[in-house]
């Protein structure tokens, strides 16, 4: 019988939450590990370097949902899974891959299309900021948005195996 490759979704998935736990938890416990790159606004951008206490938490929050996320992604690959309710998994899979391709794209605020406007000079950023907003629109343009689009396509290549296999 040849290999499932729809399969890959859900371990990629699993993968991908993975490495953006692991640096979330490096950011938690001080290390940079491209936090300094986030796409923030020049404000919080500060207070994110500068280790507030907010911020910190929420690489510890982030970090936790990163390893329920790989529970979750190989919950849609793996025998065990079917302990798991098929509907929740569901939910959970479609939410996550929607929120991410939305992400990559620019619904949520940075993305490829915001970001592309921002480097091509459409959109206005104060003139003292003007530096740091382009830094960070490549960053996202180049790192983060195809980041959040591959892990989005897996989450919903996890869901459409997941749907057609229950």
């Amino acid at each position: 019988m040849p290999p499932d490759w729809t399969r890959v979704g859900g371990y990629g998935a699993a993968a991908l939450c993975a490495v953006y736990g692991s640096m979330k938890l490096a950011q938690a416990l001080g290390a940079n590990a491209l936090a300094d790159k986030d796409p923030l606004s020049p404000e919080l951008h500060e207070r994110l370097v500068a280790r507030d206490p907010l911020f910190v938490a929420s690489h510890w929050v982030l970090a936790g949902v990163a390893v329920v996320g790989v529970v979750v992604a190989l919950a849609t690959v793996r025998p065990w899974g079917v302990a798991v309710p098929r509907r929740l998994l569901l939910a959970l899979a479609w939410a996550a891959g929607i929120f991410m391709i939305a992400r990559s794209v620019g619904v949520v605020g940075f993305g490829f299309v915001p970001d592309a406007l921002r480097l091509a000079g459409v959109v206005e950023v104060p003139a003292e900021h003007a530096a740091l907003a382009r830094e960070l629109a490549l960053w996202d343009l180049l790192l983060w948005s195809p980041f959040f689009l591959l892990w989005g396509t897996c989450w919903t290549t996890a869901a459409v195996r997941l749907r057609r296999v229950s």
